[in-house]
């Protein structure tokens, strides 16, 4: 197996330092260089050409956000952001993911963390999925909201989003894109650990014509109001007093996640009476298979789409949905958000 060449961006020695030590101690990887700042970086990448670049976001020269810019720009690769768990932080983080950053690296204890190995797995488990990422240039946008028909859409129809690596940027060309009059609500579990959804959902509503916020525990959802699943949450939907409402738990983890698409799903599998758009996009694995399949047991009206493999950072959630023929439509980033659309027509008849 070729080994992923990595290079290594921040301003803190000791960083570079404990990066490099955690990085280096798997055979599939090989750190070729470090950098001290953005400028540093960019001087570098056409020397060492790396397959991944971690990279800090606050620096002296030029900080994190800048030399990614420049990096999409000239010479797009995967870039895995190492961000800081503050407020500050977690807004600069969800930046970067809609500039094309493919996944960031939580600091456990601030800018300079000297327990980096709390989450050394965390470390070498992205920048293995970054190595086979797809770094895509974004998509030409119409910039028009997709219209909803004048015809009603009768009540007790769902959609359910599942994602993961790359999902930041993919929710926002799809949520983005979605009418304020959506007669529908969505819920969206975004692999994500505590801290950042929060940032995700407000960068999203400042964004969109819909609704778009962290789900609150027994809260009841609102047609045009997309809920994303809290960090470290599974999220249920829950039927309570003739209403549906969310359900937001820390049972253990599913196959490593929490929150889990497939838990999202089980909880839609045991409602009466509500037909379900699932959409499931980038990301490693086959989180949301089993629920989707959970659905369709229980004879729920389910109409299935997945992001075409030409615009996924990671083709494993969408691919394990067509591998199982449970795609009702595959198509690319940018037509999500129509067939959403029209699959509220379908499912109407």
């Amino acid at each position: 197996m070729k080994q992923i060449r990595v290079l290594i961006v921040d301003d803190s020695a000791f960083m570079r330092r404990i990066l490099t030590d955690i990085l280096e101690k798997d055979y599939r990887i090989q750190v070729v260089g470090t950098a001290r700042n953005g400028k540093d970086c960019l001087d570098k990448l056409e020397i060492l050409r790396p397959d991944v670049v971690t990279m800090d976001i606050e620096m002296p020269v030029m900080d994190g956000l800048e030399a990614l810019k420049k990096i999409m720009e000239n010479s797009p690769l995967p870039v895995v952001m190492v961000s800081s768990l503050t407020q500050e932080g977690a807004e600069s983080t969800m930046k970067a993911m809609s500039l094309g950053a493919v996944d960031f690296i939580q600091k456990p204890s601030g800018s300079i963390s000297l327990d980096m190995e709390k989450v050394d797995k965390d470390v070498v488990r992205k920048i293995l999925i970054a190595g086979q990422a797809r770094v895509n240039p974004p998509l030409k946008s119409s910039n028009e909201k997709v219209r909803f028909p004048d015809d009603r859409i009768e009540e007790g129809q769902l959609i359910a989003i599942g994602t993961s690596t790359g999902g930041p940027r993919a929710l926002q060309e799809v949520l983005t894109s979605l009418p304020g009059s959506l007669p529908a609500p969505i819920l969206v579990v975004q692999h994500m650990p505590k801290g950042f959804t929060k940032s995700l959902a407000l960068r999203l509503d400042r964004l969109s014509d819909i609704s778009v916020k962290e789900a609150e525990h027994m809260e009841e959802i609102h047609n045009g109001v997309a809920y994303i699943a809290p960090g470290g949450y599974h999220m249920e939907v829950v039927k309570h007093n003739e209403r549906l409402v969310i359900h937001l738990n820390e049972s253990s983890p599913l196959n490593g996640h929490r929150p889990s698409v497939n838990v999202m799903f089980y909880s839609i599998a045991k409602l009466p009476g509500i037909s379900t758009t699932s959409v499931i996009m980038t990301g490693m694995g086959a989180d949301g298979l089993e629920g989707i399949l959970a659905t369709k047991e229980q004879g729920r009206a389910v109409y299935t789409i997945a992001e075409d493999e030409s615009t996924c950072i990671v083709y494993g959630m969408p691919k394990a949905i067509v591998k199982s023929g449970l795609a009702d439509d595959v198509c690319k980033l940018n037509e999500i958000s129509r067939s959403i659309i029209q699959s509220l027509q379908i499912q109407r008849r």
